[in-house]
């Protein structure tokens, strides 16, 4: 969600950007007068985590995991990228580049700096430039992706400026893996899951997304979020544990595509007409065309939401509060919006609490004229109660801990080849305050 994305009188109070930490246990807010960190362990209250009001109009703010990490970019200086451990409000250090910084991405690994025509790896251990990519296709928008899991810190991002191709990337051993053709027209959207496995992504159009298999490339899945209008995908994210996928836009739905195997899906036996005449048409399709059969074998949504505007942009994650699974959506109109969603059944998800971003005294603010009536008990209400609390077998795909695979991410504050202890008062070694421009050093690369 970037600064483009208010207009008119609220533009003046409205975020210029929002972002999710990888680990979805906060959510990093940069304003016209510097930038919030809040914490997302409870649905009820919003607990604003720290404010910094010394850096005016932040339109880039990334936190790394639960650290004391931020990265942070203003209009005022776009071409400079400030670290910062928040904590102590100390400057680790910042880079100048050669031109504007439009996309930052973080992991325990490594900090990665995305340019209109250009890529910067840094290693995230003293944040020493590594690898600059340079003359990649005009990347306008600095769409780019990176593994959260540093075993592998696969980077993708797009191949060509006129059809969807992306590169994957090992940002680690810093060299090429594969290019992957996924979509005809040119790429709008690109996320992994936690364990670097799978890449969903989307195109300018919006009507199709689809998942791939990484590093292999294959095409596991193919979803089709709507076939009547075209639009601008916001966001895309996989839950912890890979069994959905969420897709904002520009319009007033948001869709929840489930991940399962033709094989794990309800076989429903009807001796009926209707029944015979649907396998029928099934079978029929595999004598079409190809591309007629793949838009009618395309899944659809699972769950969806339905959100009070449109024509504004949002960024949306799947992730679990107080044990039951949510849908957040931080959107352009400085709300954050919490669903719950029912992992067994879909549907409409429900609208449990709304908050305020950009005004402290508001953040407990509660949208009861938006919560969606109920005649009967919902998933959520079911097992929130003390004595029916969903463990693993009876919630599929949820656990407390978000479904992560233990192994798969290191604790926090803990980093890959040698760790820096972000809460630590000797966690950092001597780091010069600036280490010059990027365009100065091109010659010494």
């Amino acid at each position: 969600m970037s600064q483009s994305d208010a207009g008119g009188e609220g533009a003046r109070i409205a975020p210029l950007c929002a972002s999710f930490n990888q680990d979805c246990t906060s959510l990093a807010v940069g304003t016209i007068s510097g930038y919030k960190l809040f914490s997302l362990t409870s649905v009820d209250s919003l607990e604003e985590i720290y404010k910094c009001t010394d850096t005016p109009d932040v339109y880039i703010v990334e936190r790394l995991f639960s650290s004391s990490l931020v990265v942070i970019v203003s209009l005022s200086t776009p071409q400079k990228m400030n670290v910062y451990h928040f904590k102590k409000g100390t400057e680790i250090c910042n880079y100048s580049y050669s031109n504007t910084i439009l996309t930052v991405r973080l992991n325990r690994q490594r900090l990665v700096v995305c340019l209109e025509e250009s890529i910067y790896i840094h290693n995230i251990k003293d944040l020493k430039l590594l690898k600059t990519i340079q003359d990649i296709p005009p990347n306008r928008t600095g769409l780019c992706a990176l593994s959260i899991n540093h075993s592998n810190s696969y980077l993708a991002y797009p191949g060509n400026a006129t059809i969807g191709e992306i590169v994957i990337y090992d940002a680690n051993n810093l060299h090429s893996i594969s290019v992957i053709p996924a979509h005809d027209g040119p790429l709008a959207a690109l996320t992994f899951n936690c364990t670097g496995s799978k890449l969903a992504s989307a195109s300018e159009k919006g009507t199709v997304i689809r998942v791939f298999s990484i590093p292999e490339g294959e095409k596991l899945y193919e979803f089709r979020r709507g076939m009547k209008r075209y639009v601008n995908i916001g966001s895309l994210a996989f839950s912890g544990d890979s069994q959905f996928l969420s897709a904002s836009s520009n319009t007033e739905t948001i869709h929840i595509f489930k991940l399962e195997q033709p094989s794990q899906r309800p076989q429903e036996e009807s001796p009926t007409w209707s029944g015979y005449m649907g396998k029928m048409f099934m079978a029929a399709t595999n004598y079409l065309p190809t591309q007629v059969s793949g838009i009618i074998n395309q899944d659809r949504a699972f769950a969806t939401v339905r959100l009070n505007f449109s024509g504004q942009r949002s960024i949306c994650t799947l992730t679990v509060i107080q044990k039951l699974p949510r849908l957040l959506v931080a959107a352009s109109d400085g709300f954050l919006y919490i669903y719950n969603l029912d992992p067994h059944d879909g549907g409409e998800c429900v609208l449990i609490k709304k908050h305020r971003l950009h005004n402290e005294d508001d953040n407990n603010d509660t949208a009861k004229s938006d919560l969606t009536p109920s005649t009967s008990p919902t998933y959520a209400a079911t097992v929130a109660k003390t004595s029916l609390v969903p463990s693993p077998s009876t919630a599929p795909g949820y656990s407390e801990d978000g479904g992560t695979l233990h192994g798969e991410i290191i604790p926090e504050h803990e980093f890959a080849a040698g760790p820096l202890h972000l809460d630590d008062e000797t966690e950092f070694p001597p780091i010069y305050s600036s280490r010059g421009s990027h365009s100065e050093k091109k010659k010494k690369l």
